[in-house]
C-alpha cells in the first residue's frame, strides 16, 4: 500500500498480519466491548469478536530521503511471545519487491524501543548481530535510550543485545530529541507515555498533512475508547492523556493517519461521531 501527502510518499510492507484475542494488547477490547463500536467492522474487528492487528514497517520517500520507520520483528531472534520467537520470514526480501532493497535505506527510524519496532534493526550474519541497513544512520530517541539502556538485560529477550547495542557499537545510531526534524517534510512529534520517549512522525507538505501513529495508538478502537490502554504501557495514564490530546489535535488537521499496527487499509481520518470520535477509511 502507498499513499501520497503533498510530495511525499509513504508505503507499508508487511511483517505480519493477524487475528488476535484482544485482552493480549488491550484489556478492555473485549468482544463486547468492541461490538459496541459498529464502525470496526469490516476490516479492524472479525465476527468472533477478534482484533485484527498488523506488524509493518513505513518507508517515507521526501527529498531524496528514504526513511524506515520502525523495523517489525526480525528473524532469529530470542524473544518470549512464541509467535514472534526465532522467525525466518521474507521481510527483507518483501521490502525489496517493494522498490526498497536495504541498501537504499538511507534512515531508520524507531518510534520506540519495543521488541516489535526494532526487530529488523539487525540481522545474524555468521552467528554475530550486525546492521542490517548498513547505509543508513538510525534514530532513536535520547531520552528513550536513557530508559531502555539503563535497564539489565533479560536472558529471555535480550532486545537491547540483540537489535540495539549492535547498532551503536557499529557507529551507526544518532540519540535525537523528541521534536527532531528528518526533513522540511518529517519531523517527530513527541507522544510520551507507552513508553518514556515515544515520537510519533508527523509529514507536512505541500498543504497536506499526516501522521504516523508509533504506538501512540495499537488499535482503531482506541479512536473511540482513548481510554482504553495497552497492556504494554509504560505509564498508562500518560499514555491516555496523549491519546485524547492527539486524537482532538489530528482531527481537526484533517491529518491522514497511518496507524503502525492499524490492519489492512491501515489509514484514515479521525472525524467527530456523537461524542466521540470515528476513523473514516
Amino acid at each position: 500500500m502507498r499513499w501520497k501527502i503533498g510530495a511525499v510518499t509513504v508505503s507499508r510492507v508487511v511483517e505480519v498480519e493477524v487475528p488476535t484475542s484482544g485482552d493480549f494488547v488491550l484489556p478492555d477490547a473485549s468482544p463486547a466491548n468492541c461490538e459496541k463500536i459498529g464502525w470496526l467492522r469490516p476490516h479492524f474487528l472479525l465476527p468472533d469478536g477478534k482484533l485484527v492487528l498488523s506488524i509493518h514497517a513505513l518507508v517515507i520517500e521526501s527529498q531524496g530521503r528514504r526513511i524506515l520507520v520502525d523495523t517489525c520483528l526480525g528473524n532469529d531472534k530470542k524473544l518470549s511471545f512464541p509467535d514472534w520467537a526465532n522467525r525466518q520470514g521474507p521481510f527483507l526480501q518483501d521490502l525489496s519487491k517493494a522498490g526498497f532493497p536495504r541498501e537504499s535505506i538511507d534512515t531508520v527510524v524507531c518510534t520506540h524501543l519495543h521488541v516489535d519496532h526494532v526487530g529488523w534493526n539487525t540481522m545474524k550474519v555468521n552467528g554475530r548481530w550486525v546492521p542490517t541497513f548498513p547505509n543508513a544512520r538510525y534514530l532513536i530517541g535520547r531520552k528513550e535510550w536513557d530508559y531502555w539502556g539503563k535497564e539489565p538485560t533479560n536472558p529471555e529477550e535480550p532486545i537491547m543485545d540483540e537489535s540495539v547495542r549492535p547498532v551503536l557499537d557499529a557507529g551507526l545510531a544518532d540519540l535525537v530529541e523528541a521534536d527532531h526534524k528528518l526533513t522540511s517534510e518529517v519531523f517527530f512529534e513527541p507522544t510520551h507515555g507507552h513508553t518514556p520517549g515515544h515520537v510519533s512522525v508527523r509529514i507536512s507538505s505541500q498543504g497536506e498533512e499526516a501522521v504516523i501513529t508509533g504506538d501512540m495508538m495499537h488499535h482503531p478502537s482506541q479512536i473511540a475508547r482513548p481510554e482504553w490502554h495497552s497492556n504494554f504501557d509504560w505509564n498508562a495514564e500518560q499514555a491516555r492523556e496523549t491519546r485524547r490530546a492527539a486524537i482532538q489535535r489530528w482531527s481537526r488537521g484533517s491529518y491522514l493517519v497511518i496507524g503502525t499496527h492499524f490492519a489492512t487499509p491501515t489509514a484514515g481520518r479521525i472525524v467527530r461521531d456523537g461524542d466521540s470520535y470515528r476513523f473514516a477509511v
